[in-house]
């Protein structure tokens, strides 16, 4: 794979990792060093492994995984996105959603990361076999979904600041839309 090739891929499976930490950077609104500092790495870590996982299992479970990643990705970011839009309708003090809690973060790296799975298996059957042949596009692919994460944290906390009102059921929306569009892509 050439290097402009594994740059673009990394941008495109980025873009779930930039919104999602865009959303929990404007519900925060503030700087949280840990706990952005995890989002930042599981993000890429995971985007990167989801890769190597899909890679290696590829020929193993490739035919049981394929017909159902696409709906446990939808099913946790949905999950999610419900949660959000239900917080963002409470009442100030009943507020408990955070997009910073470590667990959350968690289940977001591999939500957002489901599709980098199939982008693995998708390198195994294009005859990158070696793992001298995935290191560099899965390296880049890790780089890049942790660097959009922390724009998307400051760029969140910025937008956060100046907007008066809870951000937190729009961030749901934009979950589930994430959610659904993995779907339509799977299904077309």
């Amino acid at each position: 794979m050439h290097l402009t090739e594994a740059i673009l891929l990394g941008l495109a499976l980025a873009m779930d990792c930039f919104t999602v930490s865009l959303t929990s950077g404007a519900i925060a609104s503030r700087v949280v060093p840990r706990p952005m500092l995890a989002m930042t790495l599981l993000f890429g870590l995971f985007q990167g492994g989801m890769v190597v996982g899909g890679w290696f299992v590829s020929s193993l479970f490739s035919r049981i995984l394929e017909p159902v990643d696409h709906w446990i990705a939808f099913g946790l970011l949905a999950f999610i996105g419900i949660q959000m839009i239900r917080e963002g309708f409470r009442k100030e003090e009943e507020h408990r959603f955070d997009p910073l809690d470590y667990k959350v973060i968690l289940t977001l790296s591999v939500a957002t990361s489901i599709d980098a799975m199939a982008v693995g298996v998708s390198m195994a059957f294009m005859g990158l076999t070696s793992w001298a042949s995935i290191s560099m596009p899965v390296s880049l692919i890790a780089l890049i979904s942790a660097l959009l994460t922390a724009a998307g944290l400051g760029a969140g906390i910025l937008a956060g600041r100046k907007i008066p009102f809870s951000v937190a059921p729009i961030g749901g929306i934009i979950l589930i839309g994430i959610g659904i569009k993995i779907i339509i892509e799977h299904l077309s």
